[in-house]
């Protein structure tokens, strides 16, 4: 496809999205515009410091519906064919950001590469291009997967090789995320219960590895177990949110009147603002949020089952690790906020304020929906 064509295959392209999908989508982002600047507003110095922050997220929901429409028009094929080839470009910027002097270092970790305009976050694209190597390394050994080698060895090397590169940084949340969504679409491609159950077994005494040799990690469990024991220190940041929850009741204190946000609740707009929507908006509230993230998740598991019932198989392996990675990063945020899990910075997916993460959303998004235009086309092959 030339340069010059492309304009031309973009309303095709969205064309044959499912609205279904696109909708919840939609309301999640104008959702995100409201919920991030509600609570910039309490961290950020009043209305203006809020608008400043607005401006970016805006910017940054922009860019990512320009990265989803370009990706939305590349053909599936190309995009199975450079599946390595850009996954080792993602493992390249994770470790051009370990070296002194081009990583930018926030709060003791370097996962920033400073592009100007703003600052880009490799680790989050590299969810996505884990997600596309798989499902493509799946799909060329469909005949195989009970081959060792095949299923478990390869796939641990390679992912074995991002996570030590994460981790460097250091960033075990991401880490986490893509071993489960590594775990889900191994079993999704039918690899033997023996195997998986093994790699489950290596994956939690890697992680317990991890935890138990580094202090911040402890401290964090510690914090998790009884955050009402160090209240202001360990457990400040699971205490406010627990409390700006609790404080939504029902039906909420109301939009924008959020007491937490008010320089209580850390990273309010991003890592924790389903705190901030509870606070608000309440149960009532957060509920509707969940069924929207149902709707999309139905839709994109949906598509996956159509894929496959088409014998279009990367779609389909695609469509599962895209969806995937969805659920994990969700119930991992509701998770940090409800005390389940030991607090982790991870963002809400097209909701929490982030440059970065948006822009990958959009990528994820932009391959559903050429994955949607292939199968409506008859074009994805069966490889």
């Amino acid at each position: 496809m030339s340069v010059i064509e492309i304009p031309l295959q973009i309303p095709r392209r969205l064309a044959s999205a499912d609205p279904l999908l696109l909708a919840p989508v939609a309301v999640l982002l104008a959702f995100s515009v409201v919920m991030v600047f509600s609570a910039a507003i309490g961290t950020h110095g009043g209305i203006g410091g809020g608008a400043a922050v607005l401006v970016k997220h805006l910017f940054g929901i922009v860019l990512a519906l320009s990265l989803g429409v370009a990706a939305a028009c590349a053909p599936l094929d190309l995009w199975q064919r450079a599946s390595r080839c850009l996954l080792g470009m993602g493992a390249a910027l994770l470790a051009l950001i370990l070296i002194p002097g081009i990583g930018h270092e926030v709060n003791g970790s370097t996962r920033w590469l400073d592009l100007g305009l703003f600052n880009f976050q490799p680790s989050e694209l590299i969810k996505v291009l884990t997600v596309l190597f798989l499902a493509d390394h799946f799909v060329r050994h469909a005949s195989a997967m009970d081959s060792f080698q095949n299923c478990i060895l390869i796939p641990a090397a390679v992912i074995g090789s991002i996570g030590v590169l994460l981790l460097l940084e250091p960033d075990l949340g991401c880490t986490a995320v893509i071993m489960m969504v590594t775990l889900g679409m191994m079993f999704l491609a039918g690899t033997p219960l023996r195997y998986i159950f093994g790699a489950i077994a290596v994956a939690v005494c890697a992680v317990a590895v991890l935890i138990a040799t580094a202090e911040y990690r402890l401290d964090r469990v510690s914090s998790f177990m009884d955050p009402w024991a160090d209240p202001y220190g360990s457990g400040f940041q699971l205490v406010q949110a627990l409390i700006a929850l609790g404080s939504g009741e029902w039906f909420g204190v109301g939009l924008g009147a959020s007491v937490q946000k008010l320089f209580y609740l850390p990273h309010a707009s991003n890592d924790f603002l389903i705190a901030v929507v509870g606070e608000e908006l309440g149960l009532v509230g957060v509920a509707a949020l969940l069924c929207l993230y149902g709707l999309v998740l139905w839709r994109v598991f949906n598509l996956a089952s159509r894929a496959a019932a088409a014998k279009a198989y990367f779609g389909a392996r695609l469509a599962q690790g895209i969806g995937l990675l969805l659920i994990v990063q969700v119930m991992f945020h509701f998770a940090v906020n409800l005390g389940l899990v030991p607090t982790k910075g991870l963002n809400l997916p097209l909701m929490s304020y982030g440059g970065s993460s948006m822009l990958i959303n959009g990528l994820a998004f932009g391959l559903l929906i050429s994955i949607e235009h292939s199968l409506s086309k008859g074009r994805v092959g069966a490889r």
